[in-house]
């Protein structure tokens, strides 16, 4: 898929996730709920109690689909109980309010709690990263953000990463597994390195373009070894209509990318005769500098965003246990009982 094919869309109804062992196993819980387990089981309690789970901000849900998939690991597929569990949430995409109740658990205590630790964990990072590119995409409107955080988070997490910034409105992301949740084809250009290697920008542009599948967008970074202007027309000259874009990454060591700059290269090309050729801006990217660029009317086509997105904070999600056994309940500064929510939808655990 072509950036320009591309559309800002929810994330897919049903993206793949697989529960990972450690998280199954309880290693990645907090230890009380392991104690907690061992203590209930000795004194012969195990109660059905319902568990509701909020945000204590405004904020983009993600991780609700993932979440999802662990509860349908543990609770579904198939599985039995004396007490038959029920799962109701919203989906990741959802915009949701302060306190407002994103997923309730209703099971026997021992069939999930040991997993409070997970579920919280993950709605709070995927949620963060959602939000914080739902910001950035808000701001660059109409012009469309890509997500290029993978650098700056663990691999362990880049895929969920790449995720939430497409749920957060990115139109794709740079790894194969993360644009591969999301629906998408991975969205990249080249790196310096490749450049480097083959010592002219030309040289590897017209490589790139022998041996990487046709419709794959050729888009050429062109910050390497001259000026960006000259580059571009040049790598335009060179590949004619089969360039998609040039990339403008600019060191801050050169003064980072500008308005000025951008203008200037979209009326070099211009006057080359390259009108089509579209100009991608990365580079230390966040809401001030996408406004900056937007303010200042530089003709960007697409911006490349990176540690805004994957450096955002996590919201923070709490779960309570509102009943036990059918009895209301709650700890103090929380209101007993369950919390009407209409949006929740019931979760079919055997999907």
């Amino acid at each position: 898929m072509s950036i320009d094919q591309a559309v800002s869309k929810p994330a897919p109804a049903t993206p793949r996730f697989e529960p990972a062992a450690d998280v199954l196993s309880g290693e990645t819980a907090d230890i009380y709920f392991e104690r907690t387990a061992a203590i209930l089981r000795a004194e012969h309690l195990d109660p059905i109690v319902t568990m509701e789970i909020f945000a204590r901000a405004d904020a983009i849900l993600c991780g609700a689909e993932e979440s999802l998939a662990y509860l349908r690991e543990i609770l579904g597929n198939g599985k039995r109980f004396d007490h038959q569990p029920l799962v109701e949430s919203l989906h990741d995409g959802d915009a949701i309010s302060r306190k407002e109740v994103v997923m309730r658990i209703s099971a026997r205590y021992s069939a999930f709690g040991l997993y409070e630790t997970a579920i919280l964990g993950i709605l709070a990072q995927s949620t963060g990263w959602a939000t914080a590119a739902r910001h950035i995409v808000d701001v660059a409107a109409p012009i469309p953000v890509i997500g290029f955080g993978a650098r700056h988070v663990h691999p362990s997490v880049a895929d969920q990463m790449d995720y939430a910034s497409v749920v957060g409105g990115c139109i794709g992301a740079s790894t194969p597994a993360g644009a591969r949740m999301a629906g998408l084809a991975p969205t990249g250009t080249m790196p310096h390195a490749l450049i480097l290697i083959f010592g002219d920008t030309v040289r590897a542009v017209e490589a790139f373009d022998r041996h990487i599948d046709p419709d794959v967008p050729r888009i050429a970074l062109v910050d390497t070894f001259k000026d960006e202007a000259e580059e571009s027309v040049r790598v335009a000259d060179a590949l004619g209509e089969r360039l998609w874009g040039v990339r403008l990454d600019t060191p801050s060591e050169r003064g980072r990318v500008t308005a000025d700059l951008v203008k200037e290269v979209r009326a070099r090309l211009d006057l080359a005769g390259h009108p089509n050729v579209r100009i991608v801006v990365s580079g230390g990217l966040d809401a001030d500098r996408i406004t900056y660029f937007k303010e200042a009317g530089a003709p960007v086509d697409s911006f490349a965003v990176g540690s805004a997105i994957s450096d955002a904070s996590p919201v923070d999600f709490t779960g309570d246990l509102k009943e036990i056994d059918g009895r209301p309940i709650a700890k103090r500064g929380r209101i007993p009982g369950r919390t009407d929510n209409p949006r929740l939808e019931r979760i079919d655990l055997d999907a």
